[in-house]
């Protein structure tokens, strides 16, 4: 077996990771660049392998750094089957369109207006190449050993992060290899703690978080703390927030907030059609995380959910104390620029981030001070407050990577690190030496190995 990385190598987002056997080609992971502007390009680069010639691809969870490439895959001619867990599928129903339709509406704008270098700029994928992706889907059941086309086998086991994330072990009958995804955080309010990785000779796992340890706070105390303090200058809280995931677990705290009368009754509106919907899906999947019924209806109605544009553009104008959440967590996209800009020049306001933001986004630089951003061409003043919520992550830490991995009942014979920048990917390698005494390396982009 080969195993070849695609993407998320030396870099935090692309997920890609094609195997190939004497049987078939199976692609683990199928994400969109994100970020630096030379990791977006790879976007729009042919797909280092023929797709027509891969028989299946295998998803690990919704996010797009895992699955948003895969309408151009199918477009470029992937015809194979894909695979993943019943609810990651049911997230991808509501992720991919809203996807394509960003991507038109980013062309059409930058083509009316002029500020593409392209003289008629297109769209990555179209909502067409969603649709026709839509019909290859295949879910699987949870902790089974299942058939899957090109001679493979696999297993998922919870992972944890968000709704339907994924552990992956990959047979091909002689050699195991197993796909940590990425890996969630244990006592998670919402979601099943993550599962112990199966006997593998091989493991992928990611490292996000490799160079970190989450800080002792608490996520219900530090947004107490962001909330009243605003609250009391007479400000707003923009928090720009991944629609699935985050936004249902900083509903969750809210509401916990609200119940402990330790903030007041400000209005919450969720900006995205996208995690309006996606509140469904968790009704749906039940046995995929921790609620009840009526827990979700009292999290879930917390917010109004914004439906359309026009209310979108009003809520920009409201004045007085309110929270935000609006989609893309690291302000790549989305309605939540506007929220972004209109916020922007007030010192009473606040943009909040409650994750991870990789290098080149507009989050990363907003987080690391720039105080002058761009938004669709043009430039914003950045005078309000921001600050993000450093213990609110969905991934494991450092510590948590190595706690996972430790849990395999056998040592792998080797383990290759991934989806993290350079520096937080070596740190976790020295640290799976020195704390399990495993052989651990990071791929480089493109690198391939015989496994």
């Amino acid at each position: 077996m080969k195993l070849s990385f695609l993407g998320a190598a030396g870099t935090v987002t692309g997920s890609r990771f094609l195997l190939q056997s004497g049987s078939g080609n199976l692609l683990v992971d199928c994400g969109m660049f994100q970020g630096l502007k030379n990791l977006r390009l790879r976007n729009w680069a042919a797909f280092p392998f023929p797709p027509q010639d891969i028989q299946a691809v295998l998803l690990t969870h919704a996010h797009l750094d895992h699955t948003g490439y895969l309408p151009r895959l199918v477009r470029e001619g992937f015809e194979g089957t894909v695979f993943s867990s019943a609810s990651t599928l049911d997230l991808l129903e509501i992720l991919l369109p809203d996807s394509a339709k960003i991507m038109e509406k980013d062309a059409e704008h930058a083509k009316r207006y002029g500020y593409s270098k392209h003289a008629n700029p297109e769209p990555l994928y179209t909502s067409d190449d969603v649709e026709a992706a839509f019909r290859r889907f295949s879910p699987l059941a949870w902790d089974k050993r299942l058939a899957l086309t090109g001679g493979f086998s696999a297993q998922l086991r919870y992972a944890g992060h968000i709704l339907g994330a994924a552990s992956a072990t990959v047979d091909d009958g002689k050699t195991r290899v197993t796909f940590s995804g990425d890996l969630g955080r244990v006592h998670d309010p919402l979601l099943p703690d993550l599962m112990a990785p199966l006997e593998s000779d091989y493991v992928v796992i990611e490292s996000t978080y490799g160079n970190r340890v989450h800080p002792p706070e608490e996520p219900l105390e530090a947004l107490e703390r962001h909330i009243n303090k605003v609250h009391a200058r007479g400000g707003k809280i923009v928090i720009p927030s991944f629609a699935v995931g985050r936004t249902q677990n900083l509903l969750f705290y809210i509401a916990e907030l609200r119940r402990q009368n330790r903030i007041p009754e400000i209005p919450v509106f969720v900006d995205s059609p996208m995690a309006s919907n996606v509140t469904h899906i968790y009704a749906k999947h039940a046995a995929d995380h921790k609620l009840s019924a009526e827990e979700c209806e009292r999290v879930f109605s917390l917010a109004h959910y914004i439906a359309d544009r026009d209310e979108s553009e009003q809520l920009t104008k409201r004045k007085g104390p309110c929270i935000i959440l609006s989609a893309s967590g690291m302000a790549t996209g989305g309605r939540v620029l506007n929220h972004i800009k209109a916020c922007a020049d007030d010192t009473r306001n606040l943009i909040l981030f409650s994750g991870y933001q990789a290098a080149g986004t507009r989050g990363a630089d907003l987080v690391a001070g720039r105080n002058r951003i761009k938004i669709q061409g043009q430039f914003v003043d950045v005078m309000c407050a921001v600050d993000q919520l450093e213990n609110a992550s969905a991934h494991a830490d450092a510590p948590g990577l190595v706690a996972w991995l430790k849990r395999i009942p056998k040592p792998p014979k080797k383990v290759f690190i991934v989806h993290g920048e350079a520096d937080a990917a070596d740190a976790l390698r020295k640290r799976i030496g020195e704390e399990l005494g495993f052989e651990a390396v990071v791929p480089e982009h493109g690198e391939t190995f015989e496994l």
